[in-house]
């Protein structure tokens, strides 16, 4: 665990960017049972985590993609994030939208972006993976060379670790859900024996044994 991955986890656990429930699970739109929330729009209301995260963005792409030239954020929760980097970083920035505009010039990348410029695409959260996927394809088809994703956290799942692997995307995230939830039974938010249970069910999420999996 890096002094970075440490830093980031707690700034989330502080202000419940990430939220851990595990005897009172929240319902993802998918019907899947989680034992966690998050939620890391509310870092752009807390400046100093604001200012942990976007300072270890611009830290992480400088030493992860050296050879950037655009940031791209998704929409919408990575704009704000690819917004501040850039600024930081004297880099110029846009943004993916979900689908094309039905109006003006049915835009569906925002800001200008040339063939052949090296993009890093910045993400607030990596689940399933599906949703940068589609970003990084959509810059592809546009002639960007995408280097590679940076993103606040990851959960680390089977599914999205092999779906940036079959699609040849690179990501770098601040922290993850492992990280996450040992910080979260070192500062008491959640009982040493409960990270059994997140971790089973970030293995498999469909798999909702860990509800009624007694602490050992």
């Amino acid at each position: 665990m890096t002094a970075t991955e440490r830093l980031i986890a707690k700034d989330l656990l502080s202000i419940r960017a990430v939220f851990f429930r595990p005897d009172e699970p929240f319902t993802w739109a998918s019907g899947i049972k989680s034992p966690v929330y998050c939620d890391n729009r509310l870092t752009l209301t807390a400046p100093k985590v604001r200012t942990d995260v976007e300072t270890a963005l611009a830290e992480t792409i400088k030493r992860e993609y050296p050879d950037v030239e655009v940031l791209m954020g998704t929409s919408t929760a990575g704009i704000a994030h690819a917004a501040i980097t850039a600024h930081l970083m004297d880099l110029p920035m846009g943004y993916v939208r979900s689908g094309a505009k039905d109006h003006g010039r049915g835009n569906q990348i925002e800001g200008k972006l040339l063939p052949g410029q090296k993009v890093v695409v910045v993400e607030d959260l990596i689940s399933t993976g599906g949703s940068v996927i589609e970003v990084v394809n959509v810059l592809r088809e546009a002639g960007a060379v995408v280097l590679g994703v940076v993103s606040i956290f990851t959960y680390g799942m089977k599914k999205g670790l092999e779906r940036l692997a079959a699609a040849d995307v690179k990501n770098v995230s601040l922290t993850n859900f492992d990280c996450i939830a040992t910080i979260a039974a070192e500062e008491k938010y959640i009982e040493e024996s409960d990270i059994a249970r997140l971790i089973a069910f970030r293995n498999n999420p469909s798999d909702e044994s860990w509800i009624t999996a007694e602490a050992k």
